[in-house]
């Protein structure tokens, strides 16, 4: 079928081959979009089983997005270099097997090292798979494949938890890792195939110089803010190393990237209006995407009791939204992108208004129904970003652009989740040390009848639970407080939306 009859027909004119290629696309998203949520799941148990304290176990979760982020600049040489299958078809292999590596680590030192593996191959399935549909779908289809693109996306973090819990509680958390295996071997096979004819290669020479540049900034960034509250920032020599070599890591990437015939990262592509308004509203997106995934299960988990298969049910109503989504936002996207962009971008907004209102009785209908609202927000927002953000760009430049859309999307997400467990955190600490001064016995409350035995201040085990209670409504108004950042950074990036140039039909 020629490149004509698919650009003037519809969805149906499609070939078999070009709809093997977004099965395949989907599959390897799940698999990516699987680890997102599954790690922060079973840390707990993977926290006991592996006598390691709460900090050495974060470094799990912060030594993953740390590789995750430093590997994603790499997929446009690398597709290049490599040709589209053999990256892909590679990278997804690696990512199967870390992924087995993670289930059978016995010490804590491998399980890291997994995860660090999982991260770096995991890294170029999200932009690579990104660029290849741009670049295979014809103009006017790229919203549809890029909504059914987010299908798989969209469909790993939400089946990892539910999948995940009732994995754990069945076996152990090793478990949550393997069920990762099958659906990796259907992908490899759906790549094979796919993307037969996709083997070209080209010489490109490597700016190692660009690369360890920026790689050294990134690092030093997610390490300053994932460690800092736990070093007390500047008052800690490390933080302030981190900080000097990040900055002049920075400044070493970007002098040489404007004077470098052939930099890493084309500064280029800053040009393009929709593109750069594209990486913002993209970092914006990261940031909007997954702090809620990561703050409800320990909310609901340590404040509230849940056990694993209710708080994974729970949150899967994210994925119920996303859903919804995609039954408007095709005609939403061809009709007003900029208007949709701004109207998934509020509706998250709205969705963590809704959850800074929540409070230590917060039912099971309000974690629901928020959370559904904001994944149909996030879906409604993202796929006419993406359209708009590369609508100007060559198509020869859609890797590279996918590659550096994708790491702003990563790195908002990390660093977001950072600021927030901050917030959190300190947040929690200041309003125990205020409530703890209002406990005496002299305080009015305690005249109160209907307060309960337990919380006795004459003996031990009274003022424990009462200590305990104090803590758990501190940190709730920590969680309140985090999900009020989050709203307040969604209602911010609003307007960017309009600054977006509508290419021509």
């Amino acid at each position: 079928m020629s490149a004509t009859a698919v650009a003037q027909g519809g969805l149906f004119t499609i070939s078999g081959r070009m709809w093997l290629i977004l099965l395949m696309v989907q599959l390897a998203n799940m698999l990516f979009g699987m680890t997102i949520t599954l790690a922060n799941l079973v840390l707990p148990e993977m926290r006991g089983t592996l006598s390691a304290t709460q900090d050495e176990i974060s470094w799990v979760i912060t030594l993953n997005l740390v590789a995750t982020a430093v590997a994603t600049p790499m997929t446009g040489w690398l597709a290049a270099r490599l040709g589209w299958r053999t990256l892909m078809f590679g990278t997804v292999l690696g990512f199967t097997l870390s992924s087995f590596l993670c289930g059978i680590a016995n010490s804590l030192e491998m399980l890291i090292f997994a995860r660090v593996l999982q991260g770096a191959f995991g890294a170029p399935i999200m932009p690579l798979g990104q660029a290849i549909l741009i670049a295979t779908f014809p103009k006017h289809l790229q919203p549809t494949a890029l909504v059914m693109w987010g299908v798989g996306a969209v469909f790993g973090p939400v089946v990892g938890p539910i999948l995940g819990s009732i994995a754990t509680d069945a076996w152990n958390w090793r478990a949550a890792f393997f069920m990762i295996i099958p659906p990796g071997i259907a992908a490899l096979a759906c790549i094979w195939f796919a993307l037969a004819e996709h083997t070209k290669r080209s010489s490109v020479r490597f700016d190692w110089i660009g690369f360890i540049a920026l790689s050294t900034a990134i690092i030093a960034a997610q390490l300053i803010f994932d460690r800092g509250h736990r070093m007390d920032w500047f008052d800690s020599t490390t933080i302030i190393l981190c900080a000097i070599i990040g900055g002049v890591s920075f400044w070493v990437f970007a002098a040489h990237c404007l004077t470098a015939e052939q930099p890493f990262l084309n500064p280029r592509l800053l040009r393009d209006r929709n593109f750069t308004i594209g990486l913002a509203l993209a970092l914006v997106n990261g940031m909007l995407s997954f702090t809620s995934l990561t703050l409800f299960p320990t909310l609901l988990h340590d404040l509230r009791g849940y056990p694993n298969d209710v708080i994974g049910t729970l949150i899967a109503a994210r994925g119920m939204g996303n859903w919804l989504a995609f039954l408007v936002i095709i005609q939403f996207t061809r009709a007003a992108p900029r208007l949709a962009i701004a109207c998934g971008v509020a509706l998250q907004a709205l969705a963590g208004f809704w959850m800074s209102t929540f409070d230590i009785n917060m039912t099971e209908a309000d974690v629901f129904w928020s959370n559904l609202l904001q994944g149909f927000g996030q879906s409604i927002a993202f796929t006419p970003m993406t359209v708009m953000a590369f609508s100007t760009l060559p198509r020869e430049q859609a890797t590279e652009g996918s590659a550096v859309f994708t790491l702003m999307r990563n790195f908002g997400s990390s660093l977001f989740i950072s600021i927030c467990v901050l917030v959190l955190l300190r947040s929690t600490s200041a309003n125990y040390a205020r409530m703890t001064e209002m406990v005496t016995p002299f305080s009015e409350a305690r005249l109160y009848p209907n307060l309960p035995s337990t919380w006795s201040l004459d003996s031990l085990t009274g003022l424990s639970r009462l200590s305990g209670e104090i803590l758990r409504q501190a940190s709730m108004i920590g969680y309140v407080n985090a999900f009020t950042l989050m709203a307040l950074t969604g209602a911010v990036a609003i307007p960017l939306a309009f600054f977006m140039k509508r290419p021509a039909a």
